[in-house]
């Protein structure tokens, strides 16, 4: 018997893409790729890329919190996607501030476009045992 369970919430963006918000698999949690978008208008946010890297946060902590876990305290492990690496240190700001002592591990790539024309996305890996 598969310990695979597809992890759906209303407080994380949704679209009719073929791709579930997270999945848990055992004890792990993989979260899809969010940017900035506001799960309730499915607009993206205002703002400067520090304020869009909030809300992506904010989307990956909904799906975590959803699977049981305690938000981005559970995360282990994120890559961060930015349309110009220019944004990289004001991104740093953004997000060390939404994490506490024990950072995850991370991946950091510059991507030609992402889509919305966004300026920031992340997806997450989420230990919840």
């Amino acid at each position: 018997m598969s310990d695979i369970d597809s992890i759906e919430t209303d407080d994380a963006p949704s679209n009719d893409n073929p791709y579930s918000q997270g999945v848990r698999a055992g004890d792990t949690l993989y979260v899809s790729g969010y940017g900035p978008v506001d799960p309730e208008t499915g607009a993206v946010v205002d703002g400067d890329v520090q304020t869009q890297t909030g809300r992506a946060l904010d989307n990956v902590a909904a799906v975590v919190d959803a699977a049981g876990g305690d938000a981005l305290a559970d995360v282990v492990k994120v890559t961060v996607y930015l349309t110009d690496l220019a944004d990289y240190e004001r991104v740093n700001e953004a997000y060390g501030a939404r994490f506490d002592e024990t950072l995850p591990a991370r991946v950091c790539v510059e991507v030609s476009r992402l889509p919305e024309d966004v300026r920031v996305e992340l997806d997450a890996t989420a230990y919840l045992g």
